[in-house]
Parts: C-alpha cells; structure tokens; sequence
C-alpha cells in the first residue's frame, strides 16, 4: 500500500461517526417518542457516510427511517471506503484491473449461493425447532466424507465407466442421462446417511425436549449437540485418519469455444470456463453452485407447494395452531432436523470437490453459518440465502484485494467475524429477522 495514511484515516473517520451516529440516534429518537427500531442503524450508516453533515440534520429533524434511506448510506460508506483504498493503493489489481474484479466477484457469487444452502439448513432447524445445532458444521463433513469415499470405491469406478461407456454409444437426452447419473449417486447417498443421522438424533435426543420433559431445554439443546458434534467429528477421525482427502471432480465441461475478433466470448475445458476472456470460473465450484440452485428451487418448491412443506411452515410460525388443525408437531421437528442436516450433508459432498477434506473441516463451516443466519436474521429463509451471497462476496472481496495469498487466506475468517460483530452491534435482529 502506496499512501496508507489515506486510508487508516477514513477508515477512522468511518467508525468514529459511525459509532457516534449509532449511539446518539436511538437517544435521540427515543427523547422525542419516535420509533427506535431502525435508529440505531440509520444513525450508524448516516454517519459513517456523511458524519457530522449528516447527523445534525438528522437529529434536529427526526424524519421516518426507512430501508432505502439505510441502504443509500450503506452504498456511500462503501463507495468511500472502495475510493479510499483506490487512493492508498492505486497498483492494487482491485484497483487497476476490473476484469480480475468483475472475476472475483463472481467467484465470490457462486460460493455465496453455496454458503446459503448450507446456512438455509441450520436457520430451518432454528425456526421449526427453535434450537442452534451447534452439529451443523459435522453433517456438512460427513456428507463430504461419504461422497468423496464412495467415488473410489471400485463399484463406482465401475458404474461410471459403464456409464460414460453408454454415454458414448448413445446419443441426446439418453447420452446426457448416463453422464449425469454416476455422481448423482454420490450426492444422493450424502443426503440419506446425513437425513438417517438427524432423523435418528432428534427421535433419540431433542423429542423429550420438545415434549416439555426436559427442565432447561435451551441449555439442553446446546450439551447435546455439542456432544453429537464431538462424536460425529472423532468417530470419523478414528474411521478415516486425519489426512486430508479431496474428490475428482464430478462432471467435465464439453469443449466449447465461442470466438470473436476481439476474443473469445465463451471458452469451456473440461476444468474451467471462461467467459469474455476475465470471467473465469473453475468447474467443481460452477457445478457444485448449479447443484445449489437445483436444490433451492426443490426446497422453495416443497415449502410453499406442498402439503407437508406448509405444515412445517405453519408449525414455525404457531406451533399450538398447527396442532389444532391436525398439523403433529413432533413429526414436523423430526422432519426439519433431517431436511437441516441433509441441507449441510449435501453442501458438503457439492464442495467435496473443491477443497480438501478433513474432520475438522466442519468447524469453520459451522461458525460461517452462524454468521450468515445472524445476518439473514434468525428464522429467516430468504435471509439465509442473501446472507450468504453477502458473505461469499466479502470473503471474495477480503481475499482478491490482499496481494500476499497466503495472508489473505489466513484472514477469511476474520471476515465473517467483522459481519458478525457489526450485525450484532447495528441490527441484532439481522436483514430479515424479527423482534421476539
């Protein structure tokens, strides 16, 4: 960095009229009997964006905050802060190539709308069961584990080269269905062995708690799935060592090349495409946030579509209501821990692909979901998968912009905990949550 000065002293400028904009406001407010809900935030954001220009307007006049107007000074606090380190570090390539920023960018979406599946499991046991399963992060392991296990076994290395054999001797919808099929089966099998393990752990260990049997059920919750994390992560360990193991990737791209004058507008190997020669994604990472989407549109659709779908909606939203109607909630929480752990085994047998896997590999994921169901607000489905985009794209951001790798790889969780801390300080309740 060139002028650190710069940016160290807007950087400054920032938090102090923004910790000053989210103190004062909601005092402010609260003197001349306006709502308070939105006040600390829009007091932080006007702040930080605007400092004493913007708050004394606002704290004289009062006016109705909205969401635009928070969102507004959110942009301009990060228009600032983006020309600050432009102005500190102008030979930065998040400065002085935009095709490496638009590429980051779009890594930073497609691992987002993983992260959001991953994160949309643990905010649908929370709002069903209204518990944390702080064993997330282990089912989201396990479905790595069992996929990358079962694609060396010699009965799938025999079933796919079957396959692609008849791939090869047959032609259209035929030819793609035996490509796709083999490593379906490997994502399939995640989901079943995680769904049979939270199905069996809610039946065995969190009914009683939901039954009333249980004397401190919150504290209750929080033992026994830390117990159900430390088991699934050594009994692992002590299954399949501690080495880390990575998976082949699932599917090659075919061959595909769109030329232009100026370039080529598509490029396809069987590891990577590339489009408008700067956007370029790998292939385990494309199909892994295909394998997401698919899996969204699925769980949007039984939510909201189907019958059991809107019984574990109605159970969330009034659980004594859904049982006057015939709605049995105990069979509903069952349900929800399986989808939820599912949810977390499938991310992992997606990602599998892309990094390597351990046991230990769950402790990260876990305290990312936790940040991004605090963000998205907690019970939220739409927040999780936004916060997970926002997430993806911070990390994306946080990592391209630090030229030395391998410190700006050591520094992606410290992303996730700056969004933690700054969601819980500015809006507890997250984008899309709710007072209690």
């Amino acid at each position: 960095m060139e002028n650190p000065a710069i940016f160290w002293r807007v950087t400054l400028w920032i938090l102090f009229w923004g910790a000053v904009g989210g103190v004062v406001t909601p005092r402010v407010y609260a003197r001349k009997d306006k709502d308070i809900s939105q006040a600390g935030l829009a007091g932080a954001a006007i702040g930080a964006a605007l400092g004493p220009i913007g708050l004394i307007p606002l704290w004289i006049r009062t006016p109705k905050l909205t969401g635009r107007l928070i969102v507004l000074a959110g942009l301009m606090v990060i228009g600032i802060f983006v020309a600050a380190f432009a102005l500190a570090d102008p030979n930065n390539l998040c400065v002085a190539n935009g095709g490496f920023v638009v590429s980051q960018l779009t890594n930073g979406i497609v691992i987002g709308i993983i992260y959001g599946l991953m994160a949309l499991g643990l905010t649908l046991i929370f709002s069903i069961l209204g518990v944390v399963s702080f064993a997330h992060g282990e089912f989201y392991m396990i479905g790595g584990m069992v996929a990358y296990f079962l694609s060396v076994s010699p009965f799938y290395k025999e079933l796919r080269k079957s396959a692609e054999a008849l791939a090869e001797n047959t032609g259209g919808i035929l030819a793609f269905v035996n490509y796709v099929f083999p490593p379906l089966i490997l994502l399939l099998s995640a989901c079943i062995v995680t769904f049979v393990i939270g199905v069996i752990f809610e039946r065995l260990f969190l009914r009683e708690m939901n039954q009333g049997k249980v004397e401190r059920p919150g504290e209750y919750a929080i033992l026994v799935t830390f117990g159900l994390a430390f088991f699934l992560q050594y009994f692992t360990q002590a299954l399949t060592s501690a080495n880390p193991v990575k998976a082949q990737r699932f599917w090659d791209f075919p061959r595909v090349k769109i030329p232009e004058e100026s370039g080529d507008i598509l490029k396809m190997t069987a590891g990577n495409i590339t489009v408008l020669r700067e956007i370029s994604i790998p292939n385990p990472r494309f199909t892994a946030a295909v394998i997401a989407v698919v899996m969204l549109g699925i769980l949007m659709w039984f939510l909201y579509r189907t019958w059991t779908g809107k019984a574990l909606r109605a159970v969330s939203q009034d659980r004594q209501a859904a049982a006057v109607t015939g709605i049995n909630p105990d069979n509903m929480n069952t349900l929800a821990f399986g989808m939820g752990a599912m949810l977390a085994g499938l991310s992992g047998a997606s990602l599998v692909q892309v990094f390597s896997w351990l046991p230990q590999v769950g402790i990260p994921a876990a305290a990312r979901s936790f940040v991004i169901i605090v963000l998205g607000g907690m019970g939220s489905l739409p927040g999780a998968f936004i916060g997970g985009l926002i997430v993806g794209l911070v990390e994306a951001a946080g990592t391209g912009c630090i030229p030395d790798t391998t410190r700006a790889a050591a520094y992606i969780p410290a992303y996730g905990m700056i969004i933690l801390t700054l969601v819980l300080l500015l809006k507890p309740t997250g984008l899309f949550g709710r007072e209690l």
